[in-house]
């Protein structure tokens, strides 16, 4: 979507560079403090329950595109972990992460496929979430049962981990097409008054 507004504003490649950096920095901050406030907020259980990382990685898909929110997807739990260990609970698990960051890269990938159509038509945003998050889900149960015989994650615990978080996934497929919507129209309304 960002890319579609640059393109018409007619902006060089530095400046979409440093756009689409700026924006990617500032939602994989989104998607490290976001898990953070959940766990203050609503307990341990609450970043498993609500998926708080998950939405800047759909928003990221959705906004800046297969490429640049599949950046995204991988670099947040990354970053998290990294940042997180220095306090010596690192969020997510180590066994989760490689999982997660696999999950999230197809999260956003997916979303990321509808961007420029999003642009268009913005009600493309919530196809764009559904499908991205019964993708990424799919593929976390695909890559868990794969990998049972080497990994602490199988798929029957995979699955739980899906059924646990369903609440979250059905609050971001509304909430995550609602803030691209409000972007898309911020954008708009900012191109229509020049």
């Amino acid at each position: 979507m960002i890319e579609a507004v640059l393109q018409r504003k007619s902006v060089s490649l530095k400046t979409k560079l440093t756009i689409k950096g700026l924006v990617s920095v500032g939602l994989i901050v989104c998607a490290v403090l976001l898990p953070q406030l959940a766990h203050i907020v609503g307990g341990a259980s609450a970043g498993a329950k609500w998926l708080p990382m998950y939405l800047p990685v759909l928003v990221a898909g959705c906004l800046l595109g297969t490429y640049w929110g599949l950046g995204v997807g991988i670099l947040s739990p990354v970053v998290s972990f990294l940042l997180t260990s220095i306090f010596g609970d690192p969020m997510p698990a180590l066994a989760r992460l490689p999982f997660m960051m696999a999950e999230l890269a197809v999260f956003a990938a997916v979303s990321g496929l509808f961007g420029k159509k999003i642009a268009d038509n913005k009600w493309l945003a919530f196809p764009a979430v559904l499908v991205a998050e019964l993708s990424g889900r799919t593929f976390f149960v695909a890559l868990a049962a794969i990998f049972q015989g080497v990994s602490s994650i199988n798929a029957t615990m995979a699955w739980a981990q899906i059924q646990t978080g369903a609440i979250g996934l059905v609050v971001q497929a509304l909430i995550a097409p609602l803030i691209v919507i409000g972007l898309n129209y911020l954008m708009s309304k900012n191109k229509s008054e020049r």
